[in-house]
């Protein structure tokens, strides 16, 4: 293992690392403690978070959003919209175009207002994922000029992803229709086929990794500091976290860009305010991580 300038030498700069993966790992347990329970599956397709237990923060926050009326602001960013849509669901029935298009196999079909279940997304897990070309379109979050987002629900097994389309229509989000297409029609097929054997086949991983790759995270000892090191393909085994590997999300703010060498890839707590990112590049074809931050 390498240390980078913000360790001290010797000794101490190797605790200070134990500490920081011991911190690491934590936030890492707090935000997959709900790993291990298997999706129920009613059709063909496996349901979603919803059989995934809860954590008592996420089932407390949810409660008070569908107990609390939605502020008109909240239209103005799609996130706070959405916390609102998934969390409560008179929200989620006024806020859905009824009879609402579903394209599946090439053909449409609609789902009236009587037919329409429940959808929790992930705020049943704890935290959801989202994955980004660069730094400078994970502002596109907070554009409130963003007329159209697709949340993407990515089931990696089944290769299968489900699309929920949402529209401002005179200043109102609402959810305008769903589709289902085959992970190779996604403008993020490379990276996800790549993603699913990444966090499936261990030995696959380890010829993953950047040698060396960096690692950013908060200094123990310094609440208002970074510490900043370089991991090896040889040492990553004992620091890589439990990445999900069965479904995860993406959301696509605004109109779709042609994508590039790049994938940031974050896993974002929804109740605790935490985030961990993976920065991926792709390098003579082959998609490698060159960094882990929290």
């Amino acid at each position: 293992m390498y240390f980078c300038r913000n360790f001290r030498d010797g000794h101490h700069s190797e605790n200070k690392m134990k500490k920081i993966l011991t911190a690491f790992f934590a936030f890492l347990a707090l935000m997959f403690s709900c790993k291990g329970n298997k999706t129920e599956t009613g059709d063909s397709l496996p349901t979603d978070s919803d059989s995934i237990k809860d954590t008592a923060v996420v089932d407390t926050m949810e409660q008070l959003i569908s107990e609390t009326p939605m502020p008109k602001a909240a239209d103005e960013l799609f996130d706070d919209f959405f916390f609102n849509f998934a969390a409560n669901r008179k929200l989620q029935i006024e806020r859905t175009s009824f009879p609402l298009p579903v394209e599946k196999a090439g053909k449409t079909d609609t789902i009236g207002k009587a037919q329409w279940k429940t959808d929790r997304f992930f705020m049943r897990q704890g935290y959801y994922t989202l994955i980004f070309d660069n730094h400078r379109q994970m502002n596109v979050v907070k554009d409130t000029t963003v007329n159209h987002v697709v949340v993407e629900k990515i089931h990696l097994n089944i290769k299968t992803v489900k699309s929920y389309v949402f529209n401002r229509v005179n200043g109102l989000w609402k959810l305008t229709s769903i589709s289902y297409k085959g992970i190779h029609e996604n403008r993020n097929a490379s990276f996800l086929k790549f993603y699913h054997q990444f966090v499936t086949d261990s030995t696959f991983q380890a010829e993953s990794i950047s040698n060396p790759m960096e690692f950013i995270g908060p200094d123990p000892d310094d609440d208002f500091s970074q510490m900043e090191g370089l991991l090896t393909p040889e040492t990553w085994p004992a620091f890589a976290p439990e990445l999900p590997n069965d479904m995860i999300y993406n959301i696509i703010y605004g109109e779709d860009s042609k994508p590039g060498q790049q994938r940031i890839f974050v896993i974002r707590g929804i109740a605790n305010g935490l985030e961990m990112e993976l920065t991926f590049k792709r390098e003579n074809s082959k998609w490698m991580l060159t960094k882990l931050s929290e």
